[in-house]
């Protein structure tokens, strides 16, 4: 075989054969890469990442050294994570697990916090703290395993965690900075997003706080759910101007009302949500909203709820 003692003019330096990548990484989604991406918070839900909790929930017999409430009965929580699972499947979701590579660590689970997406892809989160620090590899090498494209990962000092994000509509991102999120992340993020000609609206979390997820949920394309006290004023008004409704939950125990914001949104007014909460659900039924429910009881006590523990990857967009 002759060795072509000239380059120019082949298909490997631009010449005949050549074949230009001309579609944008958004319409390779689908393609080139997975079908994935949200730009809204309430359209039906079809893909999400979950992790299923092992061995590293026996680290809750400390459960202060590794942000817990209580200590954890892991094969409650098992049993439990499973229930969570297969109502998703019943709802015709897709259900993807992290399956770390190695031993997981203990807030693994907690897989909301650990990525947000967009119309082009996942932000792989930089969680705040050391106890979860190293958490977005296992997502990291999940995502890309499935097929889903990493837009962005934080620089310098930023830290960012995914329940401090939401969609208020599909050309609005809402980021909240406080303890999870700082200043410096939300403004990687914003620049991220204004890459794909979405705007950001920063606001500052309460102290004591610990995610925008905690206080702001959508039910519809028009019916937000709020903590009152805790919500920001300025994010109450951009959603009125959006034209939303702001239902305010019945102000009840701290716990009470985590767990009343803890949903997930499975489609236009139809939510996965904790059982065993009667006033709740019946606040929600009272707005039209349809209510699946799950017992969640030893898995909160690792402070957190359904929607903490449900990475989004996909809805259908409009």
């Amino acid at each position: 075989m002759s060795i072509r003692k000239s380059t120019f003019g082949t298909s490997a330096y631009g010449g005949a054969g050549w074949s230009p990548r001309t579609d944008s990484l958004r319409a390779e989604l689908g393609t080139v890469w997975a079908e994935a991406g949200i730009d809204s918070e309430w359209r039906r839900l079809t893909t999400v990442m979950l992790h299923r909790p092992g061995a590293e929930l026996d680290a809750s017999r400390d459960p202060n050294a590794v942000q817990m409430l209580d200590v954890i009965d892991v094969p409650k929580a098992q049993d439990e994570h499973d229930a969570l699972a297969q109502a998703f499947r019943d709802n015709g979701v897709v259900v993807h697990y992290v399956d770390p590579a190695g031993p997981a660590r203990p807030n693994q689970m907690f897989c909301a916090d650990l990525m947000f997406l967009t119309p082009e892809g996942a932000i792989l989160a930089r969680p705040a703290s050391t106890v979860r620090a190293g958490e977005e590899r296992q997502v990291a090498r999940r995502l890309a395993d499935i097929g889903i494209p990493i837009v962005k990962y934080l620089q310098g000092h930023g830290t960012f965690e995914g329940a401090d994000a939401m969609w208020l509509d599909a050309d609005t991102v809402v980021v909240g900075n406080g303890m999870r999120t700082n200043r410096d992340g939300a403004e990687q993020v914003a620049v991220t997003l204004a890459e794909m000609d979405v705007e950001t609206l920063i606001v500052d979390m309460p102290y004591g706080t610990m995610h925008l997820m905690g206080m702001l949920r959508f039910a519809d394309k028009d019916l937000a759910v709020a903590w009152p006290r805790r919500t920001p004023h300025a994010l109450v008004l951009a959603l009125r101007e959006r034209g939303y409704e702001v239902i305010f939950l019945p102000e009840d125990s701290e716990y009470e009302m985590n767990r009343a914001m803890n949903f997930v949104t499975l489609g236009p007014r139809k939510i996965l949500l904790e059982a065993g909460y009667d006033a709740i659900q019946r606040f929600y039924e009272s707005h039209g909203v349809d209510c699946v429910t799950v017992p969640a009881k030893e898995l909160v006590k690792a402070a957190g709820g359904f929607g903490c523990l449900t990475g989004v990857l996909a809805r259908e967009r409009g």
